[in-house]
Protein backbone atom coordinates (compact mmCIF):
# COMPACT_ATOMS: atom_id res chain seq x y z
CA UNK A 1 0.00 0.00 0.00
CA UNK A 2 1.50 2.93 -1.17
CA UNK A 3 2.34 5.50 2.13
CA UNK A 4 3.56 9.17 2.24
CA UNK A 5 1.53 12.62 1.62
CA UNK A 6 -1.00 12.94 -1.28
CA UNK A 7 -0.02 13.93 -4.88
CA UNK A 8 -1.54 16.13 -6.92
CA UNK A 9 -2.59 12.76 -8.95
CA UNK A 10 -4.03 11.19 -6.15
CA UNK A 11 -6.03 14.53 -5.42
CA UNK A 12 -7.46 14.73 -8.86
CA UNK A 13 -8.67 10.66 -8.93
CA UNK A 14 -10.55 11.67 -5.71
CA UNK A 15 -12.53 14.43 -7.03
CA UNK A 16 -12.77 12.20 -10.43
CA UNK A 17 -14.14 9.40 -8.11
CA UNK A 18 -16.45 12.28 -6.12
CA UNK A 19 -17.87 13.35 -9.50
CA UNK A 20 -18.90 9.65 -10.55
CA UNK A 21 -20.49 9.10 -6.83
CA UNK A 22 -18.06 6.67 -5.36
CA UNK A 23 -18.22 6.24 -1.72
CA UNK A 24 -14.66 6.96 0.24
CA UNK A 25 -14.43 3.09 0.44
CA UNK A 26 -13.92 2.36 -2.92
CA UNK A 27 -12.03 5.85 -4.36
CA UNK A 28 -9.54 4.26 -1.05
CA UNK A 29 -9.25 1.44 -3.00
CA UNK A 30 -8.70 2.46 -6.35
CA UNK A 31 -5.90 4.59 -4.67
CA UNK A 32 -4.63 2.00 -2.21
CA UNK A 33 -4.93 3.87 0.11
CA UNK A 34 -6.67 4.16 3.93
CA UNK A 35 -10.20 5.02 3.55
CA UNK A 36 -9.65 7.53 6.47
CA UNK A 37 -6.83 9.10 4.47
CA UNK A 38 -9.53 9.85 1.83
CA UNK A 39 -11.96 10.92 4.10
CA UNK A 40 -9.50 13.34 5.87
CA UNK A 41 -8.90 14.75 2.88
CA UNK A 42 -12.46 15.90 1.96
CA UNK A 43 -12.94 17.01 4.95
CA UNK A 44 -10.74 19.23 5.12
CA UNK A 45 -11.43 20.85 1.47
CA UNK A 46 -14.39 21.68 0.97
CA UNK A 47 -16.17 18.24 1.43
CA UNK A 48 -17.95 15.65 -1.14
CA UNK A 49 -19.61 18.55 -3.03
CA UNK A 50 -17.23 21.19 -2.72
CA UNK A 51 -14.11 19.15 -3.11
CA UNK A 52 -11.31 20.44 -5.63
CA UNK A 53 -8.36 19.16 -6.83
CA UNK A 54 -5.90 21.78 -6.77
CA UNK A 55 -7.01 24.01 -4.70
CA UNK A 56 -7.04 20.79 -1.79
CA UNK A 57 -3.52 20.07 -3.08
CA UNK A 58 -2.26 23.98 -2.78
CA UNK A 59 -4.07 24.49 0.68
CA UNK A 60 -2.17 21.72 1.75
CA UNK A 61 1.51 22.76 0.51
CA UNK A 62 -0.15 25.97 2.48
CA UNK A 63 -0.56 24.26 5.70
CA UNK A 64 2.73 22.35 6.00
CA UNK A 65 4.55 25.31 5.57
CA UNK A 66 2.73 27.15 8.51
CA UNK A 67 3.11 23.83 10.28
CA UNK A 68 6.91 23.21 9.93
CA UNK A 69 8.33 26.11 12.16
CA UNK A 70 6.57 24.54 15.11
CA UNK A 71 7.92 20.75 14.44
CA UNK A 72 11.18 21.62 13.89
CA UNK A 73 11.46 23.10 17.27
CA UNK A 74 9.95 20.32 18.91
CA UNK A 75 12.05 18.26 16.85
CA UNK A 76 15.24 20.37 18.37
CA UNK A 77 14.45 20.31 21.55
CA UNK A 78 14.25 16.39 21.48
CA UNK A 79 17.76 16.64 19.82
CA UNK A 80 18.76 17.91 23.19
CA UNK A 81 17.41 14.98 25.09
CA UNK A 82 19.46 12.72 22.63
CA UNK A 83 16.49 10.37 22.80
CA UNK A 84 15.78 10.04 19.06
CA UNK A 85 12.80 8.20 20.52
CA UNK A 86 11.85 11.33 22.21
CA UNK A 87 11.26 12.77 18.71
CA UNK A 88 9.33 9.90 17.14
CA UNK A 89 6.75 10.48 19.56
CA UNK A 90 6.35 13.92 19.36
CA UNK A 91 5.25 12.61 15.27
CA UNK A 92 3.49 9.57 16.10
CA UNK A 93 1.31 12.51 18.41
CA UNK A 94 1.19 14.61 15.65
CA UNK A 95 -0.58 12.07 13.19
CA UNK A 96 -2.97 11.67 16.02
CA UNK A 97 -4.07 15.27 16.61
CA UNK A 98 -3.95 15.70 12.82
CA UNK A 99 -7.12 12.48 12.79
CA UNK A 100 -8.86 14.66 15.64
CA UNK A 101 -7.42 13.50 19.18
CA UNK A 102 -6.82 16.76 21.55
CA UNK A 103 -2.95 17.45 21.56
CA UNK A 104 -1.63 16.60 25.06
CA UNK A 105 -3.61 13.45 25.55
CA UNK A 106 -1.93 12.43 21.95
CA UNK A 107 1.11 13.15 23.25
CA UNK A 108 0.34 11.15 26.76
CA UNK A 109 -0.73 8.19 24.75
CA UNK A 110 2.38 7.89 21.95
CA UNK A 111 4.59 7.78 25.18
CA UNK A 112 2.13 5.18 26.65
CA UNK A 113 2.43 3.13 23.27
CA UNK A 114 6.52 3.74 22.82
CA UNK A 115 7.08 2.80 26.23
CA UNK A 116 9.39 -0.01 27.40
CA UNK A 117 7.10 -0.20 30.39
CA UNK A 118 3.88 -1.85 30.56
CA UNK A 119 2.57 0.92 32.72
CA UNK A 120 3.32 4.71 33.65
CA UNK A 121 2.77 7.12 36.41
CA UNK A 122 1.97 10.20 36.31
CA UNK A 123 5.85 11.46 37.39
CA UNK A 124 6.87 9.64 34.74
CA UNK A 125 4.61 11.32 31.98
CA UNK A 126 5.37 14.82 33.15
CA UNK A 127 9.02 14.64 33.61
CA UNK A 128 9.03 12.67 29.73
CA UNK A 129 6.87 14.96 28.23
CA UNK A 130 8.02 17.66 30.06
CA UNK A 131 4.65 19.72 31.12
CA UNK A 132 2.42 20.49 33.99
CA UNK A 133 1.41 17.63 36.19
CA UNK A 134 -2.19 19.46 35.32
CA UNK A 135 -1.42 19.21 31.80
CA UNK A 136 -0.73 15.33 32.29
CA UNK A 137 -4.41 14.97 34.61
CA UNK A 138 -6.59 16.56 32.06
CA UNK A 139 -5.06 14.40 29.34
CA UNK A 140 -5.62 11.12 31.47
CA UNK A 141 -8.93 12.20 32.17
CA UNK A 142 -9.73 12.78 28.40
CA UNK A 143 -8.56 9.37 27.32
CA UNK A 144 -9.96 7.65 30.61
CA UNK A 145 -13.24 8.57 29.46
CA UNK A 146 -13.16 7.15 25.76
CA UNK A 147 -11.55 4.14 26.97
CA UNK A 148 -8.35 4.50 25.86
CA UNK A 149 -6.46 4.15 29.33
CA UNK A 150 -7.32 2.91 32.58
CA UNK A 151 -5.68 3.54 35.78
CA UNK A 152 -4.11 0.19 38.21
CA UNK A 153 -3.13 1.12 41.57
CA UNK A 154 0.39 0.83 42.65
CA UNK A 155 0.44 -2.24 45.45
CA UNK A 156 3.51 -0.75 47.54
CA UNK A 157 3.13 2.97 47.07
CA UNK A 158 0.60 5.32 46.82
CA UNK A 159 0.79 5.70 42.89
CA UNK A 160 -1.56 5.64 40.04
CA UNK A 161 -0.11 3.73 36.89
CA UNK A 162 -1.95 4.22 33.41
CA UNK A 163 -1.54 1.34 31.02
CA UNK A 164 -2.77 1.79 27.39
CA UNK A 165 -5.64 -0.31 26.43
CA UNK A 166 -5.01 -3.55 24.31
CA UNK A 167 -7.72 -2.56 21.96
CA UNK A 168 -6.75 1.14 21.78
CA UNK A 169 -7.26 1.50 17.84
CA UNK A 170 -10.51 -0.35 17.85
CA UNK A 171 -11.61 2.35 20.59
CA UNK A 172 -10.14 5.11 18.67
CA UNK A 173 -12.47 4.19 15.38
CA UNK A 174 -15.87 3.43 17.23
CA UNK A 175 -15.29 6.90 18.67
CA UNK A 176 -14.28 8.65 15.22
CA UNK A 177 -17.62 6.56 13.98
CA UNK A 178 -19.54 8.31 16.34
CA UNK A 179 -18.18 11.16 16.12
CA UNK A 180 -19.25 11.77 12.48
CA UNK A 181 -22.74 10.28 13.34
CA UNK A 182 -23.17 12.83 15.92
CA UNK A 183 -22.04 15.70 13.36
CA UNK A 184 -24.78 14.29 10.88
CA UNK A 185 -27.69 14.01 13.18
CA UNK A 186 -26.67 17.60 14.70
CA UNK A 187 -26.88 18.78 10.79
CA UNK A 188 -30.08 17.18 9.79
CA UNK A 189 -31.55 18.62 13.35
CA UNK A 190 -30.69 22.07 11.63
CA UNK A 191 -32.08 21.53 8.30
CA UNK A 192 -35.40 20.81 9.87
CA UNK A 193 -35.20 23.88 12.16
CA UNK A 194 -33.90 26.43 9.28
CA UNK A 195 -35.63 24.52 6.66
CA UNK A 196 -34.39 22.30 3.50
CA UNK A 197 -34.65 25.27 0.95
CA UNK A 198 -33.27 28.21 2.85
CA UNK A 199 -29.16 28.85 2.19
CA UNK A 200 -28.67 28.01 5.55
CA UNK A 201 -30.58 24.63 5.25
CA UNK A 202 -28.71 23.98 1.75
CA UNK A 203 -25.43 24.18 3.49
CA UNK A 204 -26.64 22.08 6.62
CA UNK A 205 -27.98 19.08 4.06
CA UNK A 206 -24.29 18.93 2.56
CA UNK A 207 -22.69 18.67 5.80
CA UNK A 208 -25.59 16.15 6.97
CA UNK A 209 -25.50 14.22 3.58
CA UNK A 210 -21.52 13.93 3.97
CA UNK A 211 -20.98 12.88 7.45
CA UNK A 212 -23.86 10.18 7.53
CA UNK A 213 -21.80 8.98 4.35
CA UNK A 214 -18.52 8.90 6.03
CA UNK A 215 -20.28 7.46 9.39
CA UNK A 216 -21.32 4.45 7.29
CA UNK A 217 -18.57 3.98 5.61
CA UNK A 218 -16.93 3.50 8.71
CA UNK A 219 -19.19 1.72 10.70
CA UNK A 220 -20.24 -1.00 7.71
CA UNK A 221 -23.59 -1.85 9.09
CA UNK A 222 -24.38 -4.24 12.10
CA UNK A 223 -22.42 -7.02 10.63
CA UNK A 224 -19.52 -4.94 10.85
CA UNK A 225 -20.33 -4.15 14.46
CA UNK A 226 -20.69 -7.36 15.31
CA UNK A 227 -17.47 -8.42 13.86
CA UNK A 228 -15.50 -5.57 15.44
CA UNK A 229 -17.10 -6.61 18.82
CA UNK A 230 -16.16 -10.49 18.45
CA UNK A 231 -12.36 -9.24 17.37
CA UNK A 232 -12.04 -7.27 20.42
CA UNK A 233 -12.72 -10.09 22.55
CA UNK A 234 -10.05 -12.31 20.65
CA UNK A 235 -7.84 -9.92 21.09
CA UNK A 236 -8.20 -10.11 24.64
CA UNK A 237 -7.92 -13.35 24.97
CA UNK A 238 -5.36 -15.52 25.37
CA UNK A 239 -6.19 -18.32 23.82
CA UNK A 240 -8.64 -19.47 20.48
CA UNK A 241 -12.75 -19.26 21.97
CA UNK A 242 -15.24 -21.46 20.92
CA UNK A 243 -17.94 -19.59 19.59
CA UNK A 244 -20.33 -20.91 22.62
CA UNK A 245 -17.11 -19.28 25.02
CA UNK A 246 -17.58 -16.00 22.95
CA UNK A 247 -21.63 -16.20 23.34
CA UNK A 248 -20.99 -15.82 26.98
CA UNK A 249 -18.44 -13.15 26.96
CA UNK A 250 -20.87 -10.69 25.05
CA UNK A 251 -23.60 -12.09 26.46
CA UNK A 252 -25.36 -12.68 22.92
CA UNK A 253 -26.90 -15.75 21.12
CA UNK A 254 -24.46 -18.01 19.66
CA UNK A 255 -26.50 -17.73 16.46
CA UNK A 256 -25.18 -13.94 16.71
CA UNK A 257 -21.88 -14.57 17.18
CA UNK A 258 -21.70 -17.34 14.46
CA UNK A 259 -22.94 -14.50 11.88
CA UNK A 260 -20.26 -12.04 12.62
CA UNK A 261 -17.85 -14.44 12.06
CA UNK A 262 -19.23 -15.58 8.42
CA UNK A 263 -19.35 -11.94 8.08
CA UNK A 264 -15.74 -11.51 8.69
CA UNK A 265 -14.87 -14.55 6.59
CA UNK A 266 -17.05 -13.22 3.45
CA UNK A 267 -15.42 -9.55 4.12
CA UNK A 268 -11.73 -11.69 4.05
CA UNK A 269 -12.84 -13.36 0.76
CA UNK A 270 -13.99 -10.24 -0.86
CA UNK A 271 -11.34 -8.72 -0.03
CA UNK A 272 -9.12 -11.23 -1.24
CA UNK A 273 -10.93 -11.17 -4.95
CA UNK A 274 -10.69 -7.66 -4.79
CA UNK A 275 -6.95 -7.77 -4.58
Amino acid sequence: MPGGRLSHQDRLDIAAGLADGFGYAEIARQLQRPTSTISREVARNGGAGGYRADHAHYATASRARRRRPDADRRTAGSSRLGDPRAAYVERFAEMMVDGGLPRMASRVLALLYTSDSRTLAAADLVRELRVSPASISKAIGYLERVGMVHREPDPERRLQHYVIAEDVWLMAWEISARTNFNWAETAAEGVALVGRDTPAGERLTQMAEFFQRLSEDMSGGAGFQDCLAVLAVLWKADRLLTPDELATKLDWPVERVTDAVDYAVKAAASEAGGE
